[in-house]
């Protein structure tokens, strides 16, 4: 360990409990995707009590701060605003039913603490390239009335805080991005270094069309659109013997409304579905196969449908714990356990991360201290203050590990990357992959 960081160590414990507070405070005030301005305003204040150069509104709710402005280079910090939709959590937002039972408040901790630690002067003088603190916006799956409000204004096109501040430039001259999260699942490991894998989806809606009569006294004058739903959602089961193991394929939905009197056919159903895969390739060939089982099924019944694509979140690519996170994590190892991620793993579930990772290096770690279930109305924290020292402490360490030495590692990180897509063909995915 070196004096540049015994002393980042030394500023997040020496600031443990302001750092726990605010994590406290974020997670009793729960907001939803593109609605955290509270959040926000809270970053923001922290920032502003370093001193640090910031910018908001971006992308409705982002916050970032800037430390350095005048280096070629510049690493990202991600932390996330949103909380998600779990009215029976105890501590759910009264006011609105979000919950932090994803674990966010504690990246917000992280990115934070990291500030705090990196902004002191003696380390600042270390670095050797600039860091964004960036508070991003709506990570969690935003409500369709509120997602379909914000496009329809023309404040939004994509429905991911990381694809909008993509699409905005906001991500333009990043090196690299170091991202946290808390553990999907119970390990005995503190702290996980390095990405796996992870599902990509689209998000689709299903607009069923019949033709309304009584049910009753005349049901054969009617097309039932509920009819021509539920044949296309057993459509859609008869097609998962043809989506291969190997791309880790996902399809689910709900039906958002199903008719509008118990008494007269049903002449409008919508149906919300997420299809979600592995590869880009995967998500697009499960969604046409969706498609065909709800057109077929509308046409077997003289039902019209109607289907609109909105993609939502990329596949993450596997990445293994880059030097500087193992440099981290050497510095906590006797504070805490470390574990390399295995990479042979897959995450079903999806990130927008993943829209990142296809375009620029990715250095994630995640840590533990939660009990229950990720999203679940038993998810805990158990030990706060010590949770959130150990998030700060990674991504801070992890930062200066990159940008010490003129931030040669950054440097090589970066021309080493092979990103899969440009921002051109990732910006011509997003808005025309399934039109």
């Amino acid at each position: 360990m070196d004096a540049i960081q015994k002393k980042i160590l030394d500023s997040i414990d020496q600031n443990s409990v302001r750092i726990a507070d605010f994590a406290q405070d974020i997670y009793k005030n729960g907001e939803t995707g593109y609605q955290e301005f509270r959040t926000a305003g809270k970053v923001r204040a922290f920032f502003d009590s370093l001193g640090l150069p910031t910018e908001e509104g971006l992308a409705i709710t982002g916050v970032k701060a800037t430390l350095g402005g005048h280096y070629k280079r510049t690493v990202a910090l991600i932390g996330e605003l949103d909380g998600v939709r779990c009215e029976k959590h105890p501590d759910a937002n009264p006011i609105n039913g979000i919950a932090h039972a994803c674990g966010h408040h504690i990246q917000l901790a992280a990115l934070v603490g990291s500030a705090l630690a990196l902004s002191d002067p003696e380390v600042a003088a270390m670095l050797g390239a600039n860091v964004a603190f960036w508070a991003v916006p709506a990570e969690e799956h935003v409500d369709a009335d509120v997602r379909d409000k914000l496009i329809a204004q023309g404040r939004i096109r994509y429905i991911t805080g990381k694809g909008e501040l993509i699409r905005i430039g906001e991500f333009d001259g990043v090196d690299a991005v170091v991202v946290h999260h808390v553990h999907y699942a119970p390990l005995e490991a503190d702290v996980l270094i390095g990405c796996n894998s992870s599902n990509g989806y689209v998000t689709k809606n299903i607009r069923i069309l019949g033709r309304a009569s009584h049910a009753a006294a005349a049901p054969e004058k009617g097309i039932n659109a509920l009819n021509a739903a539920a044949l296309g959602f057993s459509a859609v089961a008869y097609q998962r013997e043809t989506f291969r193991d190997e791309d880790r394929v996902r399809v689910h939905g709900i039906v958002e409304k199903g008719g509008g009197a118990v008494n007269v056919v049903p002449e409008e159903v919508v149906v919300e579905a997420m299809v979600r895969a592995k590869t880009i390739q995967a998500i697009k060939d499960a969604s046409e196969k969706v498609d065909r089982a709800f057109r077929g099924a509308a046409y077997a019944l003289g039902a019209k449908v109607e289907i609109k694509d909105i993609p939502g979140y990329l596949p993450v690519i596997a990445q293994p714990p880059q030097r500087p996170l193992r440099e981290a994590a050497d510095v906590l190892g006797n504070m805490a356990t470390i574990q390399k991620a295995d990479l042979s793993g897959h995450n079903p579930l999806s990130t927008d991360v993943g829209d990142l990772s296809q375009l620029m290096p990715v250095l994630g770690f995640t840590t533990g201290g939660c009990t229950g279930t990720l999203h679940g109305p038993d998810f805990r924290v158990v030990d706060l203050p010590r949770t959130c020292r150990l998030a700060a402490k990674m991504m801070a360490l992890t930062a200066y590990s990159l940008l010490k030495n003129q931030a040669e590692e950054l440097k090589e990180i970066r021309e080493r990357f092979h990103p899969q897509l440009t921002k051109h063909e990732y910006l011509a995915y997003m808005d025309g992959a399934f039109q």
